[in-house]
């Protein structure tokens, strides 16, 4: 009887591994992600503007290494954070309070018939580079490619080797940003092993990912899930 061969859907996807808060990539490549907050410019007085400006330019000019920004938009279910409201109508005993809470939740109803409520997420994404960028012929400043790896031809990969040197590349620069934005005011942090596959996962699965959580570990994704029926003789 032949050999049982296993594929799984690891097989199609362009990330390899994810290990230490790091992206390894089928091309070769190491992505470390940073998930950042976001600053109301329009907000800000004129003077706090021309501030923000001003930090935001010094700290262009101290980047000597390539990197992407990317803008993630979600649509957000929020049928839950409804029924959680009439929850809390349900248990206000003074009548105008309730009132209040239940003018509250018609007003959140009437907006999201008007208005899709989206979820922003703001990321910048730092990587080893290395033959993912110079061989695959495409922009470096691709994010996608950077995250993915798509369009880059996959390599025999040695994820300890790649992986020990890309953190002597990349945990510098890592920390440089991280730095640097806070001396703006923006919150910057690396994303940890659990929150890259999450990443991912809302990527690969855009319709599902907002009812769906992940909730068990890396491991649990690379295992064959579904086995062949027949076997060949």
């Amino acid at each position: 009887m032949a050999a049982q061969n296993i594929a799984t859907t690891q097989q199609h996807l362009d990330v390899l591994d994810i290990k230490d808060g790091f992206s390894i990539l089928k091309n070769g490549a190491v992505s470390s992600v940073l998930l950042t907050n976001a600053v109301n410019f329009d907000l800000l007085s004129e003077i706090e503007q021309d501030a923000l400006i001003s930090a935001f330019s010094m700290l262009l000019n101290s980047i000597t290494f390539p990197l992407q920004v990317a803008i993630r938009s979600r649509k957000l279910d929020i049928t839950k954070y409804i029924e959680k409201i009439r929850r809390v109508e349900s248990k206000i005993k003074d009548p105008l309070l309730q009132g209040q809470a239940v003018a509250y939740r018609k007003f959140v109803q009437e907006v999201i018939k008007k208005n899709e409520v989206l979820d922003k997420r703001f990321y910048v994404v730092l990587s080893s580079g290395g033959r993912a960028i110079t061989e695959s012929g495409s922009s470096p400043f691709d994010w996608v490619t950077r995250l993915f790896g798509i369009g880059n031809k996959q390599i025999s990969v040695n994820v300890e080797k790649v992986l020990a040197d890309a953190k002597v590349q990349l945990i510098p620069k890592v920390d440089h940003i991280i730095k640097e934005f806070n001396r703006i005011g923006v919150r910057a942090r690396k994303l940890t092993t659990q929150e890259l596959v999450e990443l991912y996962f809302d990527y690969y699965n855009p319709a599902s990912s907002h009812g769906q959580r992940i909730r068990t570990g890396i491991e649990d994704y690379k295992a064959a899930i579904v086995s062949p029926a027949i076997l060949e003789e």
